[in-house]
């Protein structure tokens, strides 16, 4: 018996995780309901192209492990959000070893990818954002792009609210020292 009927959109994303244990098709509705804005944050993060893997990705990953989900939650995009951002990272790593090998063979790595998603955003924003730690990049993306609220950030990233405020507030402090320029005038005096 599917569940995808008008019934479905009645129930919260923990109601449909929580049938999809016994019927896997319940799981198709939380994908419909989320899988745009997983991709849209991802496409951000990495580019148009990049971002239907990385989106189809989040949704296999959270499909294998919907047993883990708090069915209690209401909604189901902060732990996407989480699973998308952890993949990122897990790409970020992938690429820093496949860079540091070609380094070590000598031979002129490949742009990152995420120099390539510059492309799409303003050159001081983009090399304000690539300078970031990356703990703070992912707070702060996904607050302005996958728009999650700090609890729900914290519920992405498995860590304290206090710990998404102090990464927030250390990410602003960076951006606009790199972006505002009265400040860095005042930073370097002449």
């Amino acid at each position: 018996m599917t569940v995808r009927t008008s019934h479905a959109r009645s129930l919260t994303d923990g109601e449909l995780i929580a049938r999809s244990h016994t019927t896997a098709d319940a799981f198709h509705d939380v994908f419909d309901r989320h899988f745009n804005v997983v991709r849209r944050y991802l496409a951000r993060r990495v580019g148009r192209d990049r971002s239907d893997d990385l989106a189809s990705q989040t949704f296999t990953v959270a499909f294998s492990r919907r047993t883990t989900f708090r069915t209690d939650a209401t909604d189901a995009r902060p732990w996407l959000l989480g699973i998308a951002t952890n993949l990122l990272m897990n790409e970020r790593r992938a690429e820093r070893r496949s860079l540091e090998a070609v380094d070590r063979m000598k031979v002129q790595p490949v742009p990152p990818a995420a120099e390539l998603a510059d492309d799409l955003l303003d050159h001081q924003v983009g090399a304000a954002l690539a300078a970031l730690d990356p703990d703070q990049r992912d707070v702060l993306l996904l607050f302005a792009w996958g728009e999650l609220s700090y609890e729900e950030i914290a519920l992405a990233l498995a860590i304290p609210v206090g710990t998404v405020r102090s990464r927030m507030s250390r990410a602003r402090s960076h951006l606009r020292r790199r972006l505002e320029p009265s400040v860095q005038s005042e930073e370097d005096p002449k």
